[in-house]
């Protein structure tokens, strides 16, 4: 078990405590490169919360993004939104999309997101 980058955590921390959407990073995790902003994990849990809700097939996913309470300790993973998985010379999706990532499985990262125009 590798141990989580500290400077990552604090990141983390700092959104999580700020309740602010308005940092961008970016990861690679698994070989996979995501760019995104960070949202802290209450806000992220609401909005997948919400998608769930909306689906005619998922809306019963729904309830577990809200059932949890919040741990104690430094966050774990990071919890990204309006973010993408850059694959060559596109990012998916191309709207942006909701991502939970392990801090502990991040290899590389960098403040900042990438996008294409």
């Amino acid at each position: 078990m590798s141990k989580p980058d500290e400077l990552l955590v604090d990141v983390a921390a700092m959104v999580e405590s700020g309740q602010s959407n308005q940092m961008s990073l970016t990861v690679v995790t698994g070989g996979a490169v995501i760019t995104g902003r960070l949202a802290p994990e209450a806000v992220w849990r609401q909005r997948v919360s919400e998608v769930l809700t909306d689906s005619a097939h998922l809306g019963d996913f729904a309830g577990t993004f809200t059932a949890s309470t919040p741990k104690d300790g430094p966050p774990t993973h990071l919890h990204f939104h309006v973010a993408r998985i850059l694959q060559g010379a596109v990012g998916i999706p191309e709207t942006g999309g909701m991502y939970r990532v392990s801090i502990e499985d991040v290899s590389a990262w960098t403040v900042g997101d990438f996008s294409y125009h």
